[in-house]
């Protein structure tokens, strides 16, 4: 095939890695994704979202056949992919998070069902840490009961419970396909034709709950959101957010707690109006004001719950309430 063949010619699959600080995780995730990406039809497109370790650098330098998108600022999740599809030419798009390592095969099989299951819009896999342990992959849309169930251990003490374990459907055997409300972007396969009728990402979520408004957006349409666990892939997880200074990372899952809190109410507001917000910001702030009475002897405890409450009321003020996302970037 000539190279104005290639140029023209239409790709199975149009695989985006978006890339921030990760430069030396970059390079290994890039050369297994190239090696397990050649059993499909598929062109590759990194995005760099303002790195300053010199990642884009290393894609240019090392991996000069792979389309090399630099943002001159760091565009967020939603963003930096919105910026890749505009590059892609495939069928469908599958998202890779330069922490994330896809087994092989994995895409093959993953695109074959996509193509006998037409209603299928978005398909996740099953994500495994560096001890192979499965992590949450398969879950429910966000709610003010499920934000409850979590922020009080109770998710966590009954994992099998059908009702604590909701959210993250702990009661559900790992390895059994489902039709689920949404499943993480880490790793994920989606019909280009879905999202020439809803749109990709909505930029205002900088970062997290942006794969959940889209699986909403997905669903709403008509179309199924699924998990299917033998398409497989290690997630080092929260790489990214290590190289981050000057921000409050959670203990579970390293998230950045204000970022998250800026997109739970912006999600709430959007999809279920002012009280949601309201109610889903107030359970936080109520629980940590509930921990400061309580841990009066533990200093440590007091001033994490104290943050945490003011985390969420700035939060609530920049987002007005969830209403605007402030600007970027965060």
């Amino acid at each position: 095939m000539s190279n104005n063949d290639h140029l023209t010619s239409t790709p199975e699959a149009s695989l985006i890695m978006l890339s921030f600080n990760t430069r030396e995780l970059l390079r290994e995730s890039l050369s297994s994704l190239i090696t397990v990406s050649a059993e499909i039809d598929a062109e590759i497109i990194v995005v760099d979202n303002a790195s300053h370790d010199g990642s884009a650098d290393m894609v240019a330098a090392e991996f000069p056949q792979v389309p090399l998108i630099r943002s001159p600022q760091n565009l967020g999740f939603a963003g930096g992919n919105n910026l890749g599809r505009t590059a892609a030419r495939g069928e469908f798009l599958v998202l890779v998070n330069s922490d994330a390592f896809i087994e092989p095969g994995a895409l093959k099989l993953g695109l074959q069902r996509m193509r006998e299951c037409p209603h299928v819009g978005l398909a996740g896999g099953l994500l495994v840490g560096r001890d192979q342990r499965p992590e949450p992959s398969a879950r429910r849309f966000p709610s003010p009961l499920n934000d409850l169930l979590s922020l009080t251990g109770l998710a966590a003490r009954y994992p099998q419970s059908r009702f604590f374990g909701r959210f993250d459907r702990t009661w559900a055997n790992p390895h059994d396909a489902a039709q689920v409300d949404w499943v993480p972007g880490a790793f994920c396969i989606i019909r280009q034709s879905a999202l020439e009728q809803i749109g990709f990402f909505d930029e205002r979520f900088f970062l997290y709950y942006e794969e959940v408004d889209l699986c909403r957006r997905l669903r709403k349409a008509g179309w199924s959101v699924w998990y299917w666990p033998d398409l497989k892939a290690v997630h080092w997880g929260g790489e990214s957010s290590k190289t981050l200074s000057g921000q409050t990372v959670s203990n579970h899952g390293r998230q950045l707690t204000l970022w998250r809190m800026r997109s739970a109410l912006l999600y709430y507001r959007k999809h279920h109006g002012y009280a949601a917000a309201w109610v889903s910001a107030s359970i936080e702030t109520t629980w940590h004001r509930l921990r400061v009475l309580k841990n009066r002897r533990d200093l440590n405890k007091q001033s994490e719950s104290r943050a945490v409450v003011a985390m969420q009321q700035r939060a609530w003020r920049e987002t007005l309430a969830g209403r605007v996302s402030p600007p970027k970037p965060w």
